[in-house]
């Protein structure tokens, strides 16, 4: 039964975003006329080859890298997989000690509990109910076999920004080791400054499904006075960093992605971030039992992850669905999972809490109005479901 037309308002960009069409445009070539393999000598290889270096100048000036320290992948997670394995495998000689926050996304959580199986150690930082990880358990964690720090940017559940320039500080000013530092920077691109030297970075994460970009498309940072080992063997493609053949559109559109999210950064965060404040507050003024989730203070501009309760998450995001509202009870790679969010649990959200939450993530397409009307509809869904659950 082909479902009524509803105002469609989609609300859940921290999951993926719908892409630019100036990229768009930028990308079709290369997928009708340019459609030659970059590793071919032919005049059409030679052509995707340019089109793919071109894209690696772009975005090695964009985050303040040198071109060669760039590697293209298929996203985020094989990105950070490729960090997390790669670089603990590289440079085990080392140590084989690890630190990462306890709230990373299941890409570098997963990735490191396939190297404590190799013989590697965790150590998983603390964090505040702010989702800010503890400092001083970053100092005290440090060992002369620790290799590798990743503590991710801004999280992709509850928006909480990290300290990163701080974090580096810690870990260079170290007397007892200098390992490699990698941070995920999925859901900061866009909205945070990303200059890998200013940050202090050794790796850092992309991805273009974030940014206005494509899916199936990312990069990887990883200064190169590091050893990085592949996670796949092939052909040998990225100077044998990450064997396959170049998805040449998927480079082009996370080039020229990054570079209008750059442009736009300063001017769609303050926007963003007047609507997010004015969100929040029109939902505790109306709805009672609201918890919000993470600190108000240093959290992504488009972000606000909340628990309502006696309602439970999902049944609220299928009646906001029913109304065209389309959001997320927290990471879309983690959808499928019925257990509560690892992240709401790490910041110390009572187990009943995180099955009552909720995330909305805003975008370049959301006005005022679009807020106002999902305030409305979101209120008579919690109504609604706590009548049912009260029979």
């Amino acid at each position: 039964m082909p479902r009524k037309k509803l105002r469609k308002i989609y609300l859940d960009h921290a999951s993926t975003t719908p892409v630019d069409q100036n990229v768009l445009a930028l990308m079709l070539p290369y997928l009708q006329d340019r459609y030659g393999n970059p590793s071919s000598l032919h005049y059409e290889g030679r052509a995707a080859r340019s089109a793919v270096e071109m894209s690696r100048k772009k975005i090695a000036e964009i985050i303040g890298a040198e071109e060669d320290e760039i590697i293209f992948t298929s996203g985020g997670t094989e990105a950070d997989n490729l960090a997390i394995l790669g670089l603990a495998r590289a440079n085990q000689d080392n140590g084989k000690h690890i630190i990462v926050s306890g709230i990373e996304h299941k890409a570098i959580l997963d990735a490191c509990k396939k190297l404590e199986k190799e013989g590697f150690e965790i150590t998983y930082l603390d964090v505040d109910k702010s989702g800010l990880v503890s400092l001083n358990h970053l100092k005290s964690s440090l060992r002369a076999d620790t290799i590798l720090v990743s503590v991710m940017y801004a999280n992709n559940e509850i928006g909480s920004i990290q300290k990163i320039k701080k974090i580096s500080e810690i870990i260079k000013e170290s007397k007892i080791c200098r390992p490699i530092f990698h941070t995920d920077a999925c859901q900061a691109a866009g909205a945070l400054p990303i200059n890998t030297q200013e940050l202090g970075v050794d790796a850092i994460t992309i991805s273009g499904s974030k940014i206005y970009g494509p899916k199936g498309s990312g990069c990887l940072y990883v200064n190169k006075k590091y050893g990085i080992e592949p996670i796949a063997a092939g052909g040998g493609q990225e100077r044998g960093f990450r064997s396959g053949t170049e998805n040449v559109a998927g480079i082009v559109g996370l080039a020229k992605a990054l570079s209008i999210s750059e442009n736009k950064r300063v001017a769609e965060g303050k926007r963003l971030t007047g609507l997010r404040d004015y969100f929040l507050a029109e939902i505790l003024k109306i709805i009672d039992g609201v918890t919000v989730n993470g600190g108000k203070k240093n959290r992504l501009p488009n972000n606000i992850n909340i628990s309502i309760k006696g309602v439970e998450g999902e049944s609220l995001l299928l009646y906001l669905d029913e109304k065209g509202i389309f959001v997320s009870t927290g990471s879309a790679c983690s959808s499928a999972d019925l257990n509560p969010s690892h992240v709401l649990l790490k910041i110390g959200t009572p187990l009943a809490m995180a099955h009552c939450s909720i995330r909305f993530t805003l975008g370049r397409r959301t006005k005022r109005g679009d807020i106002d009307y999902t305030v409305k509809v979101l209120r008579e869904g919690v109504e609604k479901l706590r009548k049912i659950s009260s029979i």
